[in-house]
């Protein structure tokens, strides 16, 4: 009778375990993108995708109507190359002015969500997506943003920016959302 009871809670601890707790929140749909990239990012692709690069390829601008509660005309959207996880130095202002942000507003708080694009299993995708936004954390505390007022989370690949199994729209689906609440 007591392996009985030891099988069901080690079970129920397993299942636990396998829970996820993932906002379902839908990504913001027709935002402006502007390409950021330093000279000679890919030349063969529209968000500079190298074969090799393990870095951060555009920033999407945020307008002053997409989030009142952080700041105005910074972006707000990070996206990376295939397989990667690593912000490039070139986007480091960007994350500074959040980081800024986040240090002069301590009442304020960010969400950091990662995202990947449809290749994969939907667990190594979710690894993926959460070490791209714990990268951004790391970048964002470094600067002088705190623990306290960052959440991390990753969608995997359940929440794509844009639908289809093209170049484009895997490039545009690699990234972390940085949404303020």
């Amino acid at each position: 009778m007591m392996k009985r009871y030891l099988m069901v809670a080690a079970l129920a601890l397993v299942l636990a375990g396998c829970g996820s707790n993932v906002k379902l929140d839908p990504p913001i749909e027709g935002s402006p993108t502007t390409g950021v990239g330093a000279a000679g990012d890919g030349a063969g692709g529209a968000l500079g995708q190298g074969a090799g690069q393990s870095t951060v390829t555009q920033v999407q601008a945020g307008g002053a109507g997409a989030d009142a509660q952080g700041p105005v005309g910074v972006g707000r959207v990070i996206y990376f190359d295939y397989d990667s996880f690593t912000v490039k130095p070139d986007y480091q202002g960007v994350v500074d002015q959040h980081a800024r942000f986040l240090q002069a507003n301590r009442g304020r708080s960010v969400s950091l969500e990662g995202h990947t694009d449809e290749r994969g299993s939907r667990e190594y995708n979710l690894a993926l997506g959460q070490k791209r936004a714990e990268a951004v954390r790391r970048a964002l505390t470094l600067v002088g943003a705190t623990d306290a007022q960052i959440e991390a989370v990753s969608f995997g690949e359940e929440s794509p920016a844009v639908a289809g199994s093209t170049e484009d729209a895997y490039a545009r689906n690699r990234r972390v959302e940085l949404r303020y609440r």
